[in-house]
């Protein structure tokens, strides 16, 4: 079989990072984990050819060429995913699906014209499509409520990547999430359980990205990575060696629970194996919210004192933050914003509640039919869709706290002011050692890009962007890396809030051009 596995592009959203990337020379932040892996499970004998279609475009030849087209896809990805299956279809090739948005809405994919669902954990259902092939069935879905023991995944296919193109590498070690947070799609898609890889089998990806050249950041890709914490234990102890035989190739980026704060060793593994950052789910600083979505881990400490015991271990803080949920009061976007301006969280990912398929929210308010039914969850897939449910207090309330939550967020000196102050607030044990690596024809090309555009060319943030370099040149050189790269990313931030108004003005009904949030009632 020849196979063409193509991997959709993203429309501008909180986390593509556009203009960032075209300021640093890259195509994408990080490379499509999941469909490099479905890759290393096809057939020793299948002729491969790999497009991530956000790095480069495959041709009407590799069309030609290929029996079969595989696509995976994240709900974000909907408008090329399904533009891609409806191509197969006028080339008269067999399509096969996967991923986190077929498996959730597999009749999407369906009505597109896929020929082949392969739905749930590629490891349990790949084999079922690739019996099913061998049979010559035409068409086929292939679930699995059985969850795959990750210790025998394989080794993704890293040597499909055009590895220059991406601003990190990523990898896996575990799947699932042990808390039930209401609104999350984690639990239902990879359940309840976390399930690792051994240490040797994580070690061996890295050691596999460090052969094929890479030098700089890796992105382990886990929703929680301290889900288990004992193998997380294990393994950052063998890496630590690893990293140190090695000059310290790679720093590293997850997401994890904000339970992380009350583990001193596991805050210390993670600094002392070179992880530089950390996105939390935070969601709300309003207590009776989180019990109402079940996120209690949230509400055992002080959130503001966990913040800063993660910056005092050396960590930066990513975060996200939702508004909608029930029973909220009014002025939930004031106090997010009163938290961030507290915790100096630089890139806080402020979203508007969405009620995803399968989760327990969509099935409580499915319930008590309050699903919006013209409205569809993967409408945008991004944080700046409106609810697809009736909330308790009024959208246009809900939409206005938003929109000016993000605007005030990312005015540029805001944003400057707490990367600076967050960067100043790290911890940091080898003054010499920086906390973040880029490859160095990437942190050249960030470097005079930064000056021209925030040293230079912008005369608002002028003033600001060389004091604060020269202060952390002097008080702090080793967070410099880290500290250019969010000042990079803040170009990005300044366009994609205008975007957030026009999207969220357009599904109101109002033009975005001339629409004031501070009008709407």
């Amino acid at each position: 079989m020849r196979a063409l596995l193509l991997y959709p592009q993203f429309p501008q959203s909180f986390w593509s990072y556009d203009r960032a990337m075209e300021m640093a020379g890259l195509k994408s932040v990080i490379p499509p984990l999941g469909i490099i892996t479905v890759a290393a499970l096809l057939p020793q004998d299948w002729e491969i050819r790999f497009f991530d279609r956000n790095v480069s475009l495959e041709t009407d030849a590799d069309w030609q060429w290929c029996d079969i087209v595989i696509i995976s896809a994240m709900l974000v990805q909907k408008p090329d995913f399904h533009y891609l299956i409806k191509k197969a279809v006028k080339w008269g090739k067999k399509v096969a699906v996967g991923g986190p948005y077929p498996t959730s809405v597999p009749e999407d994919a369906l009505n597109s014209g896929a020929n082949y669902l392969i739905l749930d954990e590629g490891e349990m259902t790949i084999p079922l499509f690739l019996e099913a092939l061998n049979q010559g069935q035409t068409k086929g879905i292939f679930r699995s409520i059985d969850k795959p023991d990750v210790t025998t995944s394989p080794m993704p296919r890293f040597d499909l990547l055009q590895m220059n193109a991406y601003f990190m590498m990523a990898i896996q070690f575990s799947r699932g999430c042990p808390f039930n947070c209401e609104f999350c799609d984690i639990i239902s898609l990879y359940g309840r359980k976390p399930r690792t890889k051994n240490s040797d089998q994580a070690l061996a990806e890295l050691q596999t990205l460090y052969d094929l050249g890479w030098r700089g950041s890796v992105f382990i890709v886990d929703d929680n990575f301290i889900g288990n914490q004992r193998n997380v234990k294990i393994f950052l102890r063998e890496l630590i060696p690893w990293l140190k035989q090695r000059n310290y190739p790679f720093t590293f980026l997850t997401e994890a629970s904000v339970n992380l704060a009350q583990d001193d060793e596991l805050l210390e593994l993670m600094t002392e194996a070179r992880f530089y950052g950390v996105f939390l789910g935070i969601e709300t600083p309003d207590q009776d919210s989180l019990h109402v979505t079940k996120k209690v881990q949230n509400t055992r400490n002080s959130l503001v004192e966990a913040c800063d015991k993660i910056n005092q271990a050396g960590l930066l803080i990513y975060a996200g933050f939702i508004l909608g949920f029930d029973g909220e009061r009014t002025g939930a976007g004031d106090r997010i914003q009163q938290f961030i301006a507290e915790t100096n969280i630089p890139q806080p990912m402020l979203g508007i509640l969405q009620a995803l398929p399968n989760t327990a929210l969509w099935t409580r308010l499915r319930q008590e039919n309050r699903l919006i039914e013209n409205i569809s969850s993967t409408a945008m897939g991004d944080q700046n869709a409106l609810m697809n449910f009736i909330p308790t207090r009024s959208i246009s309330e809900i939409a206005k706290e938003y929109v000016e939550g993000f605007w005030r967020l990312y005015e540029p000196k805001t944003y400057l002011n707490r990367c600076f102050q967050q960067c100043l607030n790290i911890r940091v044990k080898n003054r010499w050692q920086q906390t973040k690596k880029l490859p160095l024809d990437v942190g050249l090309r960030v470097i005079s890009n930064l000056i021209w555009h925030q040293g230079i060319r912008r005369p608002e943030i002028r003033e600001q962007f060389w004091l604060q370099l020269w202060t952390i040149l002097w008080k702090k050189p080793e967070v410099l890396v880290m500290y250019l790269v969010l000042c990079l990313t803040g170009e990005h931030f300044w366009e994609y809030r205008i975007l957030a108004k026009k999207r969220i003005a357009e599904q109101l009904g109002y033009d975005p051009l001339t629409v004031s949030f501070e009008n709407i009632e």
